[in-house]
């Protein structure tokens, strides 16, 4: 207790990640806004346990946690807050405190963003901070309702004999990805995994194309698309399309309600993509940013 607040702020241990997940299962829901999801702690795994417990922030009261933050870089903490939690006054000061002040060890120095549920109070009391507007972002989702059409070309399920393959892709898909192998295995080895498939997209000639990791979050709730993308020599011929239509159904058939994903508004051909596959685009989101 710090000058009598009850909000605890804690960094767990790696036998303390499993707690973390579970509450962020609980507070995906269909009826809630976007926020960060087990998958993306779940992929952020790739770095390792150990790597993720120190990326982790989590504010408690009672025993119970109500908002988790992940440290995804040097400037940036992606918040995910309890759903009863979000218009917590005593929450959303305490918050606003620790991702403002260096010393608190959530955030440094100089310039910094934070990422919080749309309606959440944190943002009200980071802007009375003198926290702004930051980057644009696209929520897109798609109901799992309804059977998921047939994605047309061959879709792989990685195992690890295959993980190479998948690594190949994600090399070839994103400029400067590092992704390997033991990224690969770690990210496997973590609890997110359990409920997770990574999909790969061949074309007519047995070319790998495209991938996408998909997680579930558990029956009856979101399922999230982390990370998608097409090998930059097969663009602009539908595997794009083909791999988000599969990652939809893998996640149906996982139980998700439906699939989610994130994508910045400038990034205006990703959004189209999710968008012929059937998603649709939700209101737009802004992190928040603290300037230098």
């Amino acid at each position: 207790m710090i000058g009598g607040v009850t909000i605890v702020l804690g960094t767990p241990e790696v036998d303390g990640l499993n707690e973390v997940v579970h509450a962020l299962r609980a507070w995906q829901d269909d009826g809630e806004p976007a926020q960060p999801h087990p998958g993306d702690l779940g992929w952020f795994w790739r770095f390792g346990a150990e790597a993720t417990a120190r990326a982790v922030r989590t504010w408690s009261r009672d025993g119970e946690i109500l908002a988790m933050g992940l440290l995804d870089g040097p400037d940036l903490v992606r918040l995910a807050i309890a759903p009863h939690a979000e218009r917590d006054e005593e929450l959303a000061r305490r918050l606003s405190e620790d991702v403002t002040d260096p010393a608190r060890g959530v955030l440094g120095e100089g310039a910094a963003y934070v990422e919080a549920p749309p309606g959440a109070l944190v943002r009200d009391r980071l802007a009375e901070r003198g926290w702004t507007s930051g980057e644009a972002w696209t929520p897109l989702r798609r109901d799992l309702a309804d059977p998921v059409p047939d994605p047309g070309p061959r879709i792989a399920v990685t195992t690890p004999d295959g993980a190479h393959v998948r690594v190949a892709v994600q090399r070839a898909s994103f400029d400067g990805s590092r992704f390997s192998q033991d990224h690969w295995r770690a990210m496997a080895a973590g609890s997110p995994y359990a409920d997770a498939r990574c999909l790969i997209a061949h074309d007519r000639e047995g070319r790998a194309v495209a991938a996408v990791t998909v997680w579930s979050a558990g029956p009856g709730r979101p399922g999230l698309l982390e990370p998608m993308g097409v090998h930059r020599d097969h663009r602009r011929k539908g595997h794009g399309r083909a791999i988000v239509v599969a990652a939809a159904a893998a996640l149906r058939a996982l139980g998700s309600s439906s699939a989610i994903v994130r994508t910045p508004s400038s990034n205006v051909g990703a959004v189209a993509t999710y968008e012929s596959a059937g998603f649709q685009r939700l209101p737009e989101t802004r992190d928040l940013c603290r300037p230098s």
